[in-house]
């Protein structure tokens, strides 16, 4: 007989956080004609680095740098602070699970929102964390209801995105090192900013690479359109940043991925242009919701949290009937932000199709 599985993993749900858009293409049997449903960006990578890619090909027969040198140096410059400030890793899902694996174990408890980030709540139960949710506030993070729940409760750990997925809301930078002042001596803040280039300026607080009491997480899935490439990176103090270096993958960010990431940092004109770009875009997404009677959250993410006026089953009711007609949108999964659909920045032709399915979808539903 083959060893058994632990304990611990035998507790577990046996369910991935995502389902895919090409599982669902697979289960409904056909390609969907808009894919505005998993937050990526359509505009794709900087032409530099697609090119880059494309020269770094050819050298894939060999393993990447596995202290990824280079991009670490180029992002420590263009933050401000020290390559040991910085670890490269598989997107943030990759670098949260090597940061849950640092803090947490059976019994540590875990704070985060009831209904943010699944993935991060993923790892948690993975390593034996006990996680304790608390509900979103006005559509927001409940930042310092968050803190409290952690002093409360003994946590060890607070997670907070920001600006938040999956309602694409924001707190501001000062409101954020109110929260960081305020968090207990003894924990530590995970903050991942995964949508930061799309926020207003200031929603960032500065960075302050002293603190080990927090770790930020940013990536190039988003405004630098890499999601495929799987890279990201956190910030932080140094000796919270070596400790990664205990149980990470180091050769888990291959050389491709390393070479588009280090072109796309310098190419700062297609990143000022994706911007631009993702802010037409949000503001078609609320006309379209106002034009068919439904209200969008302000959004500073390249998605919109589009309310559909009712509750959850109606928002469910409403997704399946985009996704039967090939729009591949998503929804938050607890209330109460499961009343809304979220609908991500898609290039012109596809939020033209979003425009012409919804009414038709509501119309069905109101009939």
């Amino acid at each position: 007989m083959p060893a058994p599985f632990t304990r611990h993993i035998e507790s577990l749900p046996s369910t991935v956080p995502f389902v895919g858009p090409e599982a669902a293409e697979r289960s409904r049997g056909a390609v969907f004609l808009a894919r505005i449903g998993a937050n990526e960006s359509v505009f794709g990578p900087s032409p530099r680095a697609l090119e880059a890619m494309r020269e770094a090909a050819e050298d894939v027969w060999k393993y990447g740098d596995s202290e990824n040198h280079d991009l670490r140096r180029a992002i420590a410059g263009n933050l401000g602070v020290a390559p040991e400030n910085i670890m490269v890793g598989e997107g943030i899902d990759g670098l949260l699970g090597v940061a849950t694996r640092l803090f947490v174990e059976p019994g540590v408890k875990v704070v985060t929102s009831d209904g943010a980030y699944p993935t991060f709540n993923y790892h948690v139960a993975g390593f034996g964390g006990d996680l304790i949710k608390v509900p979103f506030r006005e559509d927001r993070e409940d930042a310092m209801g968050l803190v409290s729940a952690a002093r409360e409760q003994g946590a060890s750990i607070v997670y907070l995105s920001n600006p938040d997925n999956p309602m694409g809301t924001w707190w501001e930078g000062a409101e954020i090192e109110a929260m960081i002042a305020a968090m207990p001596q003894n924990a530590t803040l995970f903050l991942d900013e995964a949508y930061i280039e799309f926020a207003p300026e200031g929603a960032a607080p500065p960075i302050d690479v002293s603190n080990p009491g927090v770790i930020r997480f940013r990536t190039f899935s988003k405004a630098h359109g890499m999601a495929g490439a799987r890279i990201g990176y956190a910030i932080g103090e140094a000796g919270v940043i070596a400790a990664f270096n205990k149980v990470r993958n180091h050769f888990g960010v291959n050389r491709v991925a390393q070479a588009g990431a280090l072109a796309a940092i310098s190419d700062t004109a297609w990143l000022e242009s994706v911007q631009a770009r993702v802010a037409e875009g949000r503001e078609r997404i609320y006309q379209i919701a106002r034009e068919n009677g439904l209200s969008a959250i302000p959004s500073a993410t390249n998605f919109v949290a589009v309310d559909c006026g009712r509750d959850a089953a109606f928002a469910k009711a409403v997704l399946d009937g985009l996704v039967s007609r090939g729009i591949f949108v998503r929804m938050p999964f607890a209330a109460p932000g499961n009343r809304c659909i979220r609908v991500g920045v898609g290039l012109p032709q596809d939020l033209d199709l979003f425009a012409e399915a919804l009414p038709r979808v509501l119309e069905a539903l109101n009939s």
